[in-house]
């Protein structure tokens, strides 16, 4: 356990936010290594795993209820010294992961075919979505486990085993990658199946290590069987703080399904260009959201322990830090943003949709900075029911005004990509307006406080 209630509040966020974000960056290998190869297969493979993909934002809205619940409430235990709550939290954690993965699994398989065909360009791009999802929903499965775990290391101010665990992870999907989806060594290529398929193996390895190490090496909280027996009033505990940030993912969800549903009838190659435009960008934002993960302990722990300015200075920081982080970036898809293109795919097609998108949607990045870290201190102060009503705020200026688009004579792909820029904007203003108000209300008057 880390107290992060004491020091320097940038020390904390750059020591906490570093692992973690060499952490996402190997994640994000992760994506790139499958990118890559499947590129090679064509633009139906690319469209097809990228829209299949955009299931993640499901399971990722299941895992931010879990994750979210797991970090605020752990980091206010700790904050105020009570350890018997924190174990308590991480292993009915532990029972919710068992069940959301069963609920993915089952509701996984039945509802990908008819998703796919409602997004999808065409049939080809169907059944490789199909083929991907198949083999990739048990990995998606076993990563509530993983989420439980290294959230309530995440909760108390631990990092480095979860990246440890990330690094190690990629690096299998890495080696599996070429074997099963190219059939390097093997003559054996799987296609986009061998993509879902080594995804799945890495993450179960990765389900594996983190057991091994809370069973041998973590002190602090731990598995205790006893307290596997559902305790209703800390679900309710948790789903209360979780179930609007998983919302917010869910809207993410619809948000990007709306995009490829708006794009479809410019064909794969417009669909794929969009896949790996949304890609890279995940990628290159993986430093400023590292900053916004740790945002959560260090403000949770010190609003435990009742440290309400040192609450304010790690958002003030972290906001600093977050938008120059993404003003380095925005300078980078504006300069060149086909070269990030052009090393997945070589149709010029896919790399002018791409490109495109990259230099249009950069200039929202810093926008993206401000509502990372806002959401951070959401989920810090136990209420993250205002970061899912700027969520959805963004999802009503952009679709509404999107349906009526797609209709209109002229209406060009670049249509929506000016119209995702509004609804960004529009998002940021009510997230930072609505965490003033919350910062108040919980926080108190500035002048007030104690330094």
């Amino acid at each position: 356990m880390k107290d992060l209630t004491q020091g320097s509040i940038a020390g904390h966020l750059v020591s906490l936010a570093v692992p973690t974000a060499a952490g996402m960056l190997f994640q994000t290998l992760y994506y790139f290594v499958d990118l890559y190869f499947v590129a090679a297969l064509g633009d139906a493979a690319v469209a097809g795993v990228s829209a299949a993909g955009n299931v993640m934002f499901i399971v990722l809205a299941l895992t931010q209820v879990l994750g979210v619940g797991t970090v605020a409430l752990i980091s206010h235990a700790v904050g105020r010294k009570d350890q018997q709550d924190a174990n308590l939290i991480f292993n009915q954690s532990l029972v919710i992961a068992a069940l959301c993965g069963l609920f993915v699994l089952v509701f996984g398989y039945l509802l990908a075919g008819p998703y796919l065909s409602a997004v999808a360009a065409d049939a080809a791009t169907i059944e490789a979505g199909r083929a991907y999802l198949f083999w990739f929903f048990p990995g998606l499965a076993l990563q509530f486990a993983l989420v439980a775990m290294s959230s309530a290391l995440r909760g108390t101010g631990i990092v480095k085993p979860t990246m440890i665990v990330q690094v190690l992870t990629v690096l299998l999907n890495t080696a599996l990658a070429p074997v099963l989806i190219a059939g390097w060594g093997t003559g054996h290529a799987m296609g986009v199946a061998g993509a879902g398929l080594a995804s799945t193996i890495a993450i179960a390895g990765g389900v594996v290590l983190l057991s091994i190490y809370f069973g041998r090496l973590e002190k602090y909280v731990s598995f205790h069987p006893e307290e596997w027996q559902p305790r209703i009033a800390v679900w309710r505990r948790m789903l209360n703080v979780g179930l609007p940030a998983g919302g917010e993912f869910a809207l993410m969800f619809l948000y990007t399904a709306i995009t490829y549903w708006a794009i479809r009838d410019f064909g794969a190659a417009a669909q794929a260009g969009f896949g790996i435009g949304s890609r890279i960008m995940q990628g290159i934002f993986m430093p400023a959201m590292a900053i916004a993960f740790v945002v959560a302990p260090i403000a949770g722990q010190n609003y435990g322990a009742k440290r309400m300015e040192r609450v304010r200075e790690t958002f003030r920081v972290a906001s600093v830090q977050c938008v120059g982080i993404m003003l380095g970036i925005m300078v980078l898809c504006q300069w060149r943003p086909e070269a990030l293109v052009a090393f997945f795919s070589h149709d010029p097609e896919v790399i002018r949709v791409g490109a495109l998108f990259l230099h249009l949607i950069s200039w929202n990045f810093v926008m993206s900075g401000l509502i990372f870290t806002c959401s951070g201190l959401f989920q810090a102060l136990g209420n993250t029911v205002p970061a899912l009503l700027s969520s959805a705020s963004r999802l009503v200026v952009y679709a509404v005004p999107l349906v009526w688009l797609t209709s209109q004579p002229g209406y060009d792909i670049e249509h929506v990509w000016y119209l995702s820029i509004a609804a960004s904007a529009v998002q940021a203003v009510i997230s930072v307006t609505l965490l003033r108000k919350q910062m108040r209300q919980q926080l108190g008057s500035p002048a007030t406080q104690p330094a």
